[in-house]
């Protein structure tokens, strides 16, 4: 749009059911099964359930946190567990260090505890693929998803570049037709993509991702004329009246009813023409995305089903199987790597025992849509983005 400052950001909608001929892909790759692990580390669910449970008692934004992870991942190399790469033989830049995930990604720590705690009870076995898919199941268990069966086999893949995030985002002012363009290529539906585009039910956006939307939004509107006067109102108050280096840090919930809560009062707010995000609140004009997000918000029950076997499918997008990518021994490094035997928390200081301690609403871990560009300089966003 012209007149104001384009962001590039990682929007968090999630897609689902794969088309016809994605499962025959994966059956080639050799497939993924519930139960992967009931014969070789038999406790592997369960105790990657444990340590997300506690977690969780201590900061519910992981739940968010996790989803975003999972997306971000399986739409760059597929669920590879790239995202979780600190550094490959190549040298090169990492997804990590993309301006969508630089200092964003919320609930790492838990996945590298997780992970330990899989190592010690079966070494070499459960791949930190499948170890991410497993936390953010249960993650979102725990915020109100029906627990669904998530299936297991992926293995991590052995590439993370950062250039190739972008390529693979879409940008909070994209057009839905865009939008699902994107997903289809990746083999997933838009019916789907609406009903993943719920994991906004919880989680936080940070103002540089709207703020565009109250300051010269086009040539012919300084605020954007559908963006519902009560939001305008917040971001207004939350983002402008604050430093520019506070602004970064600041933001807003994306269901204010109920930011921890996995529920459809996200999709009745949208109809009602409230959305931070300028994406979702076009697929609630969209003739052909709204009649779906009509029947999510009159069923609850229903969106919250539809939700979980989703997020299974969606974990199943160009996953590397049988004797692809390696089974890490830490997360942040590929097995090759000279400091893969000893663990390292490069980018997240905190243990798990500092999770959630005293956070205020403002720091909880996010489904949020973090942007690449925005009103300061990219640079000046990731340095002061925690």
């Amino acid at each position: 749009m012209e007149g104001r400052a384009r962001t590039s950001a990682a929007i968090f909608i999630l897609c689902s059911i794969l088309l016809p001929g994605a499962s025959a892909q994966h059956e080639r790759n050799g497939g993924l099964r519930v139960g992967f692990y009931d014969k070789t580390c038999p406790r592997a669910e369960e105790i990657v359930a444990e340590v997300v449970s506690d977690a969780y008692k201590k900061n519910r934004g992981i739940a968010a946190g996790f989803l975003r992870i999972l997306f971000h991942d399986c739409f760059v190399h597929g669920c590879d567990a790239s995202i979780l790469l600190d550094a490959t033989p190549s040298g090169g830049e990492t997804e990590k260090e993309s301006v969508a995930n630089a200092k964003s990604l919320r609930g790492l720590e838990v996945i590298d505890a997780v992970k330990d705690k899989l190592e010690s009870e079966c070494p070499g076995i459960v791949s930190c693929a499948d170890t991410l898919t497993f936390a953010t199941r249960d993650g979102s268990v725990l915020a109100g998803v029906p627990h669904y069966p998530m299936a297991g086999g992926r293995r991590d893949g052995l590439v993370s570049r950062k250039d190739d995030v972008i390529l693979n985002m879409a940008s909070p002012d994209l057009p839905v037709r865009n939008i699902t363009e994107l997903f289809v290529r990746k083999g997933l539906t838009q019916e789907e993509m609406v009903i993943l585009t719920g994991a906004h039910s919880i989680g936080i956006a940070h103002c540089p991702t709207f703020l565009y939307r109250i300051q010269d939004y086009n040539e012919t509107h300084r605020i954007d004329p559908k963006l519902d006067a009560a939001d305008a109102f917040k971001i207004i108050s939350t983002c402008q009246q604050v430093s520019s280096e506070k602004m970064v840090e600041a933001s807003l919930p994306l269901d204010a009813q109920s930011p921890f809560k996995m529920d459809n009062s996200f999709y009745k707010n949208l109809l009602k023409g409230k959305s931070l995000i300028e994406s979702d609140s076009a697929m609630s004009d969209d003739p052909m995305t709204r009649p779906i997000m009509e029947r999510v918000a009159a069923d609850e029950k229903k969106w919250l089903t539809m939700f979980g076997r989703a997020m299974a499918r969606l974990a199943a997008v160009d996953v590397k199987t049988g004797t692809k990518g390696e089974i890490r021994k830490n997360c942040r490094f590929v097995n090759s790597h000279k400091f893969s035997s000893t663990p390292v928390r490069l980018l997240i200081p905190a243990t798990l025992a500092d999770i959630g301690q005293n956070l205020s609403s403002s720091d909880i871990s996010s489904s949020e849509v973090i942007p690449s560009d925005n009103i300061g300089s990219a640079q000046d966003f990731i340095i002061s983005m925690t």
